[in-house]
């Protein structure tokens, strides 16, 4: 597993959203443009994002992210725009619990826990980025919540609440 670099000067309060695929600028430009705009009920919030637009990050795994950004003891969730994302139509990123344990338990003794493992991941519609992110910050909200939610969609896509 690659070593990639600490994120720097996030404000706690920014989503962070992490580009992995660089095949599409212009799938990437349009998920800007989504991920800025104001959210909320009635659009009465400001986007406040950090993105991660840097080409050593490309083709990075979930994995590595999250040993990157594990670092960042503010953060809960990260958010991957992977060659998923940039190929969907709905922009769907890669929604990663920061805060899952990884260990590395003998299957063997531990099958019964390996196997009731909460989710560690799931896709987000870009409209709904800012809610999770806001809500697991506060602890208004778990992880699985969000993730029980997105498996109910059709396509598995948590779209804005």
């Amino acid at each position: 597993m690659r070593v990639l670099h600490e994120i720097a000067g996030r404000d706690e309060f920014a989503a962070l959203v992490i580009r992995t695929d660089y095949g599409d600028s212009a799938s990437w430009q349009a998920l800007v443009r989504k991920l800025t705009q104001p959210w909320g009920e009635r659009g009465q919030f400001h986007a406040q994002v950090h993105l991660i637009d840097d080409p050593v990050w490309a083709e990075a795994t979930p994995d590595e992210v999250i040993a990157a950004v594990r670092r960042d003891e503010s953060l809960s969730v990260v958010f991957m725009a992977d060659r998923v994302t940039m190929q969907s139509s709905d922009r769907a990123l890669l929604t990663c619990d920061v805060r899952a344990e990884d260990e590395d338990l003998d299957p063997m003794y531990y099958q019964e826990l390996i196997d009731t493992r909460p989710p560690r991941e799931f896709r987000s519609a870009p409209g709904a980025v800012h809610g999770v992110h806001a809500n697991l910050s506060i602890a208004n909200m778990d992880f699985e919540e969000f993730a029980e939610i997105a498996s109910a969609d059709p396509v598995g896509v948590l779209r804005p609440l």
